[in-house]
């Protein structure tokens, strides 16, 4: 018995359609359901998915914490199976929802890695700008940093979603959100060179592509390729750091609010829904604030 499998690929269907998420977060939805209905079939032994009750989420739950699992990670559990409930509610494939009263854990704050200003520059001035696939790299550093776009956002820009005259970029967002974003002057300038000197020489007579940035093959740049990308660069650059592929937009809301932007401001410009979400930038800030008045406040 394929237990929970048909159910599954209807949500997962379910959330591409209608909901419209990436791809990223539908793979995420699908691992996450696909370890839950896998625990409710062989350790709990259940035979649909009529029979399961709020216990049975309870001992999933406890076997991912036992399994060393983070508490950000079993939330994120708890809200694929909240959700995944939810639909087989509406489909009426369940008649009960044993996710109610379902309480999240108490979340592990960590806070976000960012570079400092001195280090984006480093950072951005490592790749080789006499060639091609150099002025394609700092075009896009320069550019997530400008902006505080997500990778996925930035690789999947269009060349027409850059208006370097009017100085900004349309990226689409979580949920298929539209985000006009304005860029400065070095990120401007940096995507013109790229655009003029850089991307004919990347661009293959076999593979015809609309994608602003390319790979050597002349097809679209992935999330794995840009990450390779930036921990060469990093350490060319010297950074020692740990670095995320979201470490420019981290360090691009942080530097934004040490600078005094107003915190809504940043939150359009990151794409949160939630204002919360962008509330930890702040908390960064006031944390490097303390380690610096640590290091040179002769009386500290």
């Amino acid at each position: 018995m394929n237990f929970g499998k048909d159910a599954l690929d209807d949500y997962v269907h379910f959330l591409r359609v209608e909901r419209q998420l990436a791809d990223n977060t539908l793979t995420s939805y699908k691992r996450d359901l696909s370890v839950y209905l896998h625990y409710l079939k062989e350790v709990e032994q259940l035979e649909s998915l009529k029979k399961v009750e709020r216990v049975h989420i309870l001992n999933h739950l406890r076997h991912l914490k036992e399994t060393t699992k983070t508490s950000r990670t079993i939330a994120r559990h708890i809200s694929s199976i909240r959700s995944f409930h939810q639909f087989l509610i509406r489909e009426r494939i369940v008649e009960t929802d044993p996710t109610v009263h379902l309480e999240m854990p108490q979340m592990d704050k960590k806070l976000p890695n960012i570079l400092s200003v001195e280090e984006v520059d480093v950072l951005i001035k490592a790749p080789a700008t006499n060639k091609a696939n150099g002025l394609r790299d700092q075009a896009m550093l320069e550019l997530l940093y400008a902006s505080g776009m997500r990778v996925s956002e930035c690789i999947n820009l269009d060349i027409e979603d850059v208006h370097l005259t009017m100085g900004f970029v349309r990226c689409i967002g979580k949920g298929g959100k539209e985000r006009i974003i304005p860029l400065g002057q070095s990120a401007l300038k940096s995507c013109q060179t790229y655009l003029e000197k850089g991307r004919m020489d990347l661009v293959t007579s076999s593979e015809k592509t609309d994608a602003l940035f390319i790979n050597q093959r002349g097809k679209r740049l992935t999330r794995q390729g840009f990450w390779k990308l930036l921990k060469q660069h990093a350490q060319k650059a010297g950074i020692q750091k740990e670095l995320t592929p979201h470490t420019l937009r981290h360090s691009f809301a942080t530097h934004l609010l040490e600078n005094g932007a107003d915190i809504r401001a940043v939150q359009e410009m990151l794409g949160h829904a939630d204002i919360s979400t962008t509330q930890i930038y702040t908390h960064v800030s006031k944390t490097r604030l303390k380690d610096v008045y640590s290091q040179f406040h002769p009386r500290a």
